[in-house]
């Protein structure tokens, strides 16, 4: 069997009801391009029973294939794992709730045939709520600060990928895995297209304000040890004012006759003891991560999947 030209890769989760308009819009746009493609839907635990509307579209498509996960790992995880089963020469990575509108899929492949390895899809109007927004492009200024890099709160999976790029993201071990980043990391060609973007509308999204925190942290700790070098620097400029305040207090004390006064004092301890545990619980999270990477765990499980693939890593 040959691999196809074009793979899609979806992550599936909370999406039950708008998988077959997903499939629908796919396959008319696809077949526009090609005939020969694939569609991977990766079920991500998903609560509303996704896996048995994934079985059926395979049932009545062989251009539909299902992979289902033991549990919940998380959307990039999902992806990893679609990618580590797709075998198409161009990759396509999208959500699977309609937000990412599959006929930009049309777009995104005339781009990448000029010449690109990577074409990403560039969200100029993005139909998500404020707060969303709002933590978006508050994450990617603070994770910019701290990387010495430059991000597009406007990009996210959304894009096309040529086989190349895909073999050398799957090199990738580490746990903390966020796809956009591990893309841009790699430094072939990249361009972009502005997309259309639609509200969501099949469910409320599984990021809260937690996951989303989680996530921000994730990134900065995986990406750099510039906090840990901050952390640093605030040591010894504490140290240093407070030098310069023990000798304005010894100053005050012997030439002034004024005492040194508790107050000054305790608020004193008080500060530098907070920074002490501030900096402990980030010397905490570093380690933490290195914990988790030489446990070696597996980055999934898959249960089960559906349909024929030219590649099964975990079989």
């Amino acid at each position: 069997m040959s691999n196809p030209h074009i793979s899609i890769v979806s992550p599936v989760y909370g999406c039950k009801t708008c998988l077959y308009e997903l499939y629908f819009r796919l396959k008319e746009t696809l077949e526009k391009i090609t005939s020969d493609f694939e569609i991977i839907l990766v079920n991500d635990a998903s609560p509303d029973g996704a896996w048995e509307t994934i079985v059926e579209l395979a049932n009545k498509d062989k251009m539909v294939k299902g992979i289902n996960f033991s549990r919940n790992f998380g959307q990039h995880y999902a992806i990893t794992a679609g990618l580590d089963y797709c075998t198409g020469e161009w990759v396509i990575v999208m959500d699977c709730d309609l937000q990412d509108q599959p006929e930009e899929i049309t777009r995104l492949y005339n781009k990448a045939i000029e010449g690109f390895d990577v074409i990403f899809g560039r969200r100029v109007n993005r139909q998500d709520g404020v707060f969303k927004k709002f933590f978006s492009k508050t994450f990617y200024k603070l994770f910019d600060i701290l990387t010495d890099n430059i991000s597009d709160n406007t990009v996210s999976n959304f894009g096309i990928y040529s086989r190349l790029v895909i073999l050398n993201y799957l090199r990738f071990t580490e746990k903390t895995r966020l796809f956009p980043l591990l893309i841009k990391w790699q430094g072939f060609k990249i361009g972009y297209v502005d997309i259309a973007h639609s509200k969501r509308t099949a469910s409320e999204s599984s990021y809260n304000f937690i996951k989303l925190i989680s996530l921000a942290l994730d990134a900065i700790i995986s990406q750099t040890n510039k906090p840990l070098r901050i952390s640093i620097k605030v040591g010894f400029l504490m140290s240093f004012f407070s030098f310069i305040y023990l000798v304005y207090l010894i100053f005050r004390k012997f030439y002034l006759d004024i005492p040194m006064g508790w107050t000054s004092i305790m608020v004193s301890i008080f500060f530098i003891g907070g920074l002490i545990f501030a900096n402990l619980g980030l010397i905490g999270l570093y380690i933490g991560k290195i914990y988790d990477e030489i446990k070696n765990r597996p980055l999934y499980i898959v249960k089960e999947v559906i349909g024929e693939f030219n590649n099964k890593p975990n079989a």
